[in-house]
């Protein structure tokens, strides 16, 4: 059996394959910044409806949507996903701030 390393760097790797393949992305690619925009925000409305109904199931499927649009966007600029979410995670590691009403405030 042929299996496939599920570690996060293969599965972008075959997220940005896929683009390619079904021609969303890449020099065959018909997809457009503002197609994929439209995209993540239906994406990010069907995570909040999964949130507000307490759809686990949904939910998964919808934070999973949301990283495959943006895994294609950040492509289709020429950017690695990767590095996009390195490069946030240096600028937040060392942020201080504080919790209020259930949001991460960051000190000015």
């Amino acid at each position: 059996m042929n299996e496939i390393n599920t570690d996060s760097s293969d599965l972008a790797f075959l997220v940005r394959h896929w683009g390619r393949t079904k021609q969303i992305t890449g020099p065959d690619g018909q997809g457009t910044l503002s197609g994929q925009y439209k995209k993540l925000l239906e994406e990010v409305g069907e995570l909040g409806q999964a949130l507000m109904e307490d759809n686990a199931c949904e939910l998964i499927d919808s934070i999973g949507d949301c990283a495959v649009v943006l895994i294609l966007l950040a492509d289709m600029q020429g950017l690695r996903f990767e590095e996009c979410l390195r490069d946030a995670y240096d600028v937040i590691k060392q942020r201080t701030g504080r919790m209020e009403d259930g949001v991460f405030v960051k000190d000015a």
